[in-house]
Protein backbone atom coordinates (compact mmCIF):
# COMPACT_ATOMS: atom_id res chain seq x y z
CA UNK A 1 0.00 0.00 0.00
CA UNK A 2 0.96 2.98 -0.85
CA UNK A 3 0.50 6.35 1.42
CA UNK A 4 0.71 9.58 0.17
CA UNK A 5 -0.21 12.76 1.72
CA UNK A 6 -1.90 15.67 -0.30
CA UNK A 7 -1.55 19.28 -0.11
CA UNK A 8 -3.16 18.99 3.42
CA UNK A 9 -0.72 16.31 4.55
CA UNK A 10 -3.29 15.11 7.26
CA UNK A 11 -5.49 14.26 4.02
CA UNK A 12 -3.74 10.69 2.77
CA UNK A 13 -4.39 9.17 -0.79
CA UNK A 14 -3.81 5.73 -0.17
CA UNK A 15 -3.51 3.46 -3.55
CA UNK A 16 -3.81 -0.12 -1.95
CA UNK A 17 -1.65 -2.86 -4.33
CA UNK A 18 -4.22 -4.53 -6.33
CA UNK A 19 -3.76 -8.35 -7.31
CA UNK A 20 -5.09 -9.08 -10.62
CA UNK A 21 -5.93 -11.57 -13.56
CA UNK A 22 -8.39 -13.33 -15.86
CA UNK A 23 -10.25 -13.76 -13.19
CA UNK A 24 -10.63 -10.28 -11.57
CA UNK A 25 -8.30 -8.74 -8.82
CA UNK A 26 -8.05 -8.65 -4.55
CA UNK A 27 -7.10 -5.63 -2.42
CA UNK A 28 -6.78 -5.10 0.76
CA UNK A 29 -9.05 -2.17 1.72
CA UNK A 30 -7.97 -1.95 5.37
CA UNK A 31 -5.46 -3.70 7.50
CA UNK A 32 -4.28 -2.25 10.98
CA UNK A 33 -0.58 -2.63 11.07
CA UNK A 34 0.07 -1.31 7.76
CA UNK A 35 -2.15 2.12 8.07
CA UNK A 36 -0.82 2.42 11.66
CA UNK A 37 2.70 2.56 9.21
CA UNK A 38 1.34 4.59 7.05
CA UNK A 39 0.38 7.46 9.75
CA UNK A 40 -3.49 6.69 10.18
CA UNK A 41 -3.98 4.79 13.56
CA UNK A 42 -7.76 4.91 13.47
CA UNK A 43 -10.70 2.55 15.17
CA UNK A 44 -13.62 1.91 12.81
CA UNK A 45 -16.90 1.87 14.57
CA UNK A 46 -19.26 2.34 11.57
CA UNK A 47 -19.25 1.75 8.06
CA UNK A 48 -21.87 3.33 5.40
CA UNK A 49 -22.23 2.37 2.17
CA UNK A 50 -24.13 5.17 -0.46
CA UNK A 51 -25.47 5.08 -4.38
CA UNK A 52 -25.95 8.19 -5.91
CA UNK A 53 -26.82 9.34 -9.42
CA UNK A 54 -24.58 11.50 -12.38
CA UNK A 55 -24.21 14.91 -10.80
CA UNK A 56 -25.59 14.49 -7.22
CA UNK A 57 -23.09 16.14 -4.74
CA UNK A 58 -23.26 15.58 -1.21
CA UNK A 59 -21.73 17.68 1.25
CA UNK A 60 -19.92 19.44 2.90
CA UNK A 61 -20.80 17.50 5.89
CA UNK A 62 -18.92 16.92 9.25
CA UNK A 63 -19.94 16.27 12.98
CA UNK A 64 -19.34 18.67 15.47
CA UNK A 65 -18.76 17.53 19.55
CA UNK A 66 -17.99 14.02 18.24
CA UNK A 67 -15.65 14.42 14.61
CA UNK A 68 -15.90 11.61 12.59
CA UNK A 69 -12.47 10.68 10.86
CA UNK A 70 -13.51 9.35 7.55
CA UNK A 71 -12.03 6.32 5.22
CA UNK A 72 -13.56 6.74 2.25
CA UNK A 73 -13.62 4.82 -1.51
CA UNK A 74 -16.04 3.60 -4.35
CA UNK A 75 -16.04 0.53 -5.59
CA UNK A 76 -18.94 1.11 -8.89
CA UNK A 77 -18.78 4.37 -10.65
CA UNK A 78 -16.47 7.63 -10.39
CA UNK A 79 -16.54 10.67 -7.89
CA UNK A 80 -14.83 13.86 -6.83
CA UNK A 81 -14.09 13.66 -3.57
CA UNK A 82 -13.29 17.15 -1.36
CA UNK A 83 -11.94 17.75 1.84
CA UNK A 84 -12.03 21.30 3.70
CA UNK A 85 -9.71 21.95 7.05
CA UNK A 86 -11.79 23.57 9.24
CA UNK A 87 -9.67 23.37 12.54
CA UNK A 88 -9.17 26.85 13.17
CA UNK A 89 -6.18 26.20 14.66
CA UNK A 90 -4.53 24.63 11.70
CA UNK A 91 -2.24 25.82 9.34
CA UNK A 92 -4.05 25.12 6.73
CA UNK A 93 -7.91 26.20 7.81
CA UNK A 94 -10.38 26.86 5.24
CA UNK A 95 -8.11 25.02 2.52
CA UNK A 96 -9.32 22.37 0.51
CA UNK A 97 -8.13 19.29 -1.34
CA UNK A 98 -10.24 17.40 -4.14
CA UNK A 99 -9.26 14.37 -5.30
CA UNK A 100 -11.05 11.89 -8.15
CA UNK A 101 -11.95 7.80 -6.72
CA UNK A 102 -13.74 5.54 -8.69
CA UNK A 103 -13.60 2.10 -9.00
CA UNK A 104 -11.02 1.84 -12.16
CA UNK A 105 -8.52 3.69 -10.21
CA UNK A 106 -9.44 1.89 -6.65
CA UNK A 107 -8.07 4.88 -4.91
CA UNK A 108 -8.75 5.17 -1.11
CA UNK A 109 -8.64 8.52 0.99
CA UNK A 110 -8.41 8.90 4.16
CA UNK A 111 -10.30 11.98 5.40
CA UNK A 112 -9.48 12.77 9.58
CA UNK A 113 -11.57 14.42 12.24
CA UNK A 114 -11.81 18.34 11.95
CA UNK A 115 -12.78 18.25 7.97
CA UNK A 116 -15.85 19.31 6.10
CA UNK A 117 -15.75 16.10 3.55
CA UNK A 118 -18.51 15.89 -0.08
CA UNK A 119 -18.44 14.24 -3.17
CA UNK A 120 -20.14 15.04 -6.54
CA UNK A 121 -20.89 11.87 -8.82
CA UNK A 122 -19.05 11.78 -12.10
CA UNK A 123 -20.30 8.84 -13.90
CA UNK A 124 -23.64 7.62 -14.13
CA UNK A 125 -23.71 6.26 -10.47
CA UNK A 126 -21.61 5.77 -8.01
CA UNK A 127 -21.61 3.23 -5.04
CA UNK A 128 -19.21 5.20 -2.19
CA UNK A 129 -18.06 3.17 0.81
CA UNK A 130 -17.17 5.43 3.98
CA UNK A 131 -15.03 3.65 7.12
CA UNK A 132 -16.07 5.96 10.81
CA UNK A 133 -14.28 6.80 13.79
CA UNK A 134 -16.86 8.41 15.37
CA UNK A 135 -21.22 7.20 15.64
CA UNK A 136 -23.15 8.91 13.39
CA UNK A 137 -25.37 11.61 15.44
CA UNK A 138 -27.70 13.27 13.52
CA UNK A 139 -28.10 16.34 16.76
CA UNK A 140 -24.51 17.13 15.73
CA UNK A 141 -24.80 17.42 12.16
CA UNK A 142 -23.53 20.23 10.26
CA UNK A 143 -22.98 21.41 6.49
CA UNK A 144 -21.55 24.11 4.72
CA UNK A 145 -22.37 25.27 1.26
CA UNK A 146 -20.66 23.61 -1.52
CA UNK A 147 -20.19 26.12 -3.60
CA UNK A 148 -18.87 28.89 -0.62
CA UNK A 149 -17.01 31.74 -2.69
CA UNK A 150 -14.72 32.39 -0.03
CA UNK A 151 -13.73 28.14 0.11
CA UNK A 152 -13.62 28.36 -3.93
CA UNK A 153 -14.14 24.20 -4.32
CA UNK A 154 -13.75 23.66 -7.83
CA UNK A 155 -16.23 21.07 -8.42
CA UNK A 156 -15.94 19.74 -11.74
CA UNK A 157 -19.49 20.11 -12.86
CA UNK A 158 -20.13 20.42 -16.15
CA UNK A 159 -21.12 23.91 -17.76
CA UNK A 160 -24.58 25.02 -17.20
CA UNK A 161 -24.84 21.90 -14.90
CA UNK A 162 -26.39 22.42 -11.66
CA UNK A 163 -25.36 19.62 -9.06
CA UNK A 164 -28.48 17.64 -7.51
CA UNK A 165 -28.79 18.27 -3.86
CA UNK A 166 -30.46 17.34 -0.69
CA UNK A 167 -32.85 19.94 0.69
CA UNK A 168 -30.55 20.11 3.60
CA UNK A 169 -27.43 20.90 1.62
CA UNK A 170 -29.43 23.31 -0.24
CA UNK A 171 -29.64 25.68 2.61
CA UNK A 172 -26.30 24.84 4.30
CA UNK A 173 -24.81 27.67 5.49
CA UNK A 174 -21.75 29.92 4.38
CA UNK A 175 -18.15 28.99 5.45
CA UNK A 176 -18.27 32.35 7.88
CA UNK A 177 -21.18 31.26 10.11
CA UNK A 178 -20.44 27.53 10.53
CA UNK A 179 -18.76 25.93 13.64
CA UNK A 180 -15.37 24.90 13.49
CA UNK A 181 -13.45 23.13 15.60
CA UNK A 182 -10.36 24.37 17.71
Amino acid sequence: MEFEPTAIPDIVLIRPKVFGDARGFFLESWEERKFAAGGIDARFVQDNHSRSGRHTLRGLHYQIGKPQGKLVRVVTGAVYDVAVDIRRSSPTFGRWVGVTLSAENRHMLWVPPGFAHGFLVLSESADFLYRCTEFYAPPLERAIQWNDPDLKVEWPLPEGVAPVLSAKDAVAPRFRDAEYFP
